[in-house]
């Protein structure tokens, strides 16, 4: 080196720099590469997760939500997708249960579904108990996720025959629970904990508290902001142990209730607002070594922000603008560098999307019987008319009857995303103060959660699902096991017919498992099935019809039962109304829609023949020889066989023989019947593919009495009664529109004045009624949906004297 000349040291040292600067940059860009990586990753299984997990909600608007037995539920179901709430046309069914107190359904109905909506009733029993009741909806694809994610709202059935439970003497428990922010407590680290406080009847309670350390000093004090829930900064110390005390009205003994576990190590996230509208997330942990964290933030499944930050002075922070998150709740969670999700919460952004709907009655006082006309409007924020899909009820309000302000607003925006029971959530809409603001923050820290597991994402696996959605009807699920094993019995071509005068059948062949879809189309009503094998192949074999209702219970729990005194004059002017309507317009009450007769699964026969277009022979041998061109009767061992006949040859093979819509597989049997007994038959003289079985050719007999004829099912096939989609059922709302009418004798005493699941809405409308003889005072609620997933609703009132 001492012998270089200066210029040649120059440039050695000059490469030098720059190989040591290629070397950082080299290391630096790989660094920020795997900062990258890291993200997107996270991205990439979030969206192939979101390709494959589709999300219905459901909303079901009923008319009231107390009844009496004998009284109907009416009810109307809005289906959306889970992520922009627009009108979902993927099912086209859903279930709706009501459950008593242990969970258990006493009614259960299938509602069909068009372009995401639906609508149905419930005959309340006359065998009920009193109590809080359980209604829910679902679809079958819903039934793939959480039962958590089911439309869930209470109910209460009184009845009048039936004395109230007598009210147990018990110590009133509270339920306490602590939730620090972002999920833990770690040592030395300060974190903002929620707490909620709960009475026995699920309701919050107003509360005070400290938390004290084992020297019963106290380390802070807290208070709850509203419904029973609240927060406070809290540091722990692993080496001390803690409990809070918590007092309730000014007489009741305190509660002492431990706090969450305090971890040595981990991490701990707190939100703060920051000026013009951006957020502070601060991510701090035990370990001081620098990084990196990942802050991942999406609204219902869109990706909203995806930033990297390292530790400074043991602090990461997030800046985000509020702005950049959608409407509603969005879920903020936060990776470490080895891709783990380690802290997670929810925030909330007051909505701007809203339907707006005026609904004003055009008199505030109207006599009895008289008529009401309600002027409906919808429009956007910006006043632009909207058509909408819209359901109204009108009721009397009263001791019994109180406003349900539970609306399809607040369901969709809160409800919908969040876990338990929620005390008033219109509360958090009507005001947007600093009060609302902190209560909102709190319930989105005491009942946040989320829609999926994270380790379900990041596993890059699409998901697995047992239910199929109902995209072109109700499915009827069934199970195939060999009657000699009982093992499941695979590659079984199966058969399920509705008998009737509509030819309804479906087949089906049983997979690995032994499992059997029949997919039907315009199933409605009760009806008696038949479901069978060919019995000539396959004769050792048991059918099991499932239930397509869901037995996966939720944990949410709602106010218990409890009859006041007070209530007992409205429940007597009720159960008189109910009585009065039972007995004198039981006719009007049961008027159902006609469905329109969608003719045989094999559309227009080839060729149908009348029998009494011919001469009778006396038996069906003669006939069918005689009189019919397709077929050529043989003989075989003694057995009769149909065999095809087309313009190009015979068919090879027996074609698909039906009785009254149930296949018939011993032909002998139709040879037995008296051919006076048999109005039509209709013939099909080619190959018929039909779900996985391959026809050769159709003949369909039918009796004049849709008896078979006398011919026996065959006694190894299962018949089973068996509801099909509910009819819909018509709402009775008399008309007074002259003297006459409203002179009639018969009392009126509805407190239901009327029911729509669906009001001709362009925009502008009016919705005209009657009053009943019921004076007191009313209550409309319009609600419902536009295309575009803007929800809204609206009371209006008036008074009946």
């Amino acid at each position: 080196m001492k012998g270089l000349p200066a210029k040649k040291l120059i440039m050695r040292n000059i490469v030098k720099a720059i190989r040591l600067a290629v070397f950082t940059l080299a290391l630096f860009t790989c660094y920020l590469n795997s900062y990258a990586q890291v993200i997107s990753e996270v991205q990439n299984s979030f969206n192939l997760y979101k390709q494959t997990a589709l999300l219905e909600k459901i909303f079901v608007h009923i008319d009231k939500t107390v009844y009496l037995p004998g009284e109907i539920v009416w009810f109307k179901v809005y289906c959306v997708d889970g992520n922009d709430d627009k009108p979902l046309n993927l099912s086209k069914v859903v279930y709706v249960d009501v459950l008593d107190n242990d969970q258990s359904p006493i009614i259960q109905v299938k509602v069909r579904m068009k372009n995401g909506f639906g609508d149905g009733s419930i005959y309340v029993p006359v065998t009920v108990t009193n109590g809080n009741y359980k209604l829910r909806a679902y679809t079958s694809w819903m039934k793939n996720f959480n039962p958590d994610f089911y439309f869930e709202k209470a109910i209460t059935i009184i009845n009048p025959l039936k004395s109230p439970d007598p009210v147990k003497e018990t110590t009133t428990k509270y339920d306490v629970q602590f939730f620090p922010e972002g999920g833990n407590l770690v040592s030395g680290i300060e974190s903002k904990v929620a707490f909620k406080v709960t009475a026995p009847d699920g309701r919050g309670v107003s509360v005070k508290g400290a938390i004290i350390n084992q020297h019963n000093d106290t380390l802070t004090k807290f208070q709850s902001l509203k419904f029973g829930m609240g927060s406070f900064l809290f540091k722990p110390d692993i080496s001390n142990t803690y409990k809070a005390i918590i007092y309730i009205g000014n007489n009741a003994p305190p509660l002492i209730k431990a706090i969450p576990e305090i971890n040595a190590h981990g991490y701990v996230m707190k939100l703060t607002k920051i000026d013009n509208g951006k957020l502070d997330i601060a991510v701090q942990s035990d370990n001081s070594s620098g990084g990196p964290f990942y802050l991942f933030a999406h609204t219902r499944q869109e990706i909203k922000a995806s930033e990297t930050a390292v530790t400074s002075n043991g602090v990461a922070h997030f800046i985000i603008n509020s702005s950049v998150l959608g409407d509603g709740i969005s879920h903020l969670t936060i990776f470490n560098g080895l891709k783990q999700p380690v802290c997670e919460r929810l925030y909330f952004k007051n909505p701007e999307r809203q339907l707006f709907i005026d609904a004003v009655a055009d008199q505030p006082l109207y006599g009895r019987r008289k008529k009401v006309n309600v002027n409906v409007a919808t429009k956007d924020k910006g006043g632009k008319p909207q058509n909408a899909e819209l359901s109204m009820a009108v009721y009397k309000v009263d001791s019994l009857q109180d406003v349900d302000k539970n609306d399809i607003f607040n369901y969709l925006w809160l409800n919908s995303d969040l876990k338990g029971f929620i005390e008033s959530p219109d509360y958090y809409f009507k005001n947007k103060d600093a009060e609302t603001v902190e209560a909102l923050d709190n319930l989105m820290l005491t009942q946040g959660w989320r829609r999926f597991e994270w380790h379900q994402v990041l596993d890059n696996k699409p998901a697995g699902f047992t239910f199929l959605p109902e995209y072109n009807g109700h499915i009827i699920s069934a199970q195939i096991t060999n009657t000699q094993n009982g093992a499941p019995a695979k590659g079984i071509i199966t058969y399920l017919t509705v008998p009737g005068k509509r030819v309804q059948m479906y087949n089906s062949q049983s997979d690995s498992l032994g499992r059997l879809i029949y997919n039907t189309k315009d199933f409605f009503g009760s009806h008696e099935i038949v479901v069978q094998t060919n019995s000539l192949k396959d004769s050792t074999y048991r059918i099991d019809v499932l239930s397509p209702f869901s037995e996966q219970l939720s944990k949410t729990s709602f106010p218990a039962f409890d009859f006041r005194l007070s209530t007992a004059n409205s429940l007597q002017e009720h159960s008189l109304g109910v009585q009065i309507l039972n007995i004198y317009f039981d006719d009007e009450l049961r008027q159902y829609d006609a469905i329109a007769d969608s003719g045989a699964f094999y559309g227009t026969p080839f060729k149908t023949y009348k029998l009494d277009d011919f001469t009778r022979f006396t038996t069906m041998e003669e006939d069918l020889r005689e009189y019919v061109s397709e077929d050529n009767i043989v003989k075989k061992k003694g057995h009769f066989h149909i065999l095809v006949l087309t313009g190009h040859g015979v068919l090879d093979g027996d074609p698909l023989v039906l009785l009254d819509g149930i296949p018939i597989f011993n032909i002998d049997k139709i040879f037995a019947i008296d051919p006076l007994k048999v109005r039509k038959l209709e013939v099909i003289p080619f190959p018929y593919f039909y779900g996985q079985v391959v026809h050769q050719g159709i003949f369909s007999f039918t009796t004049y009495k849709g008896d078979l004829g006398g011919v026996d099912i065959d006694p190894k096939a299962m018949v089973l009664d068996y509801e099909g989609l509910q009819l819909r059922r018509k709402f009775y709302s008399p008309v007074y529109d002259s003297d006459t009418k409203g002179a009639i004798r018969t009392a009126d005493f509805r407190n239901v004045l009327y029911w729509t699941p669906s009001v001709n809405n362009m925009g502008n409308d009016v919705v005209s009624f009657y009053t009943s003889d019921q004076p007191g005072k009313y209550v409309g609620m319009i609600q419902g949906i536009n295309k575009k997933g803007d929800a809204g609703s609206q009371y209006f009132s008036f008074e009946v004297k």
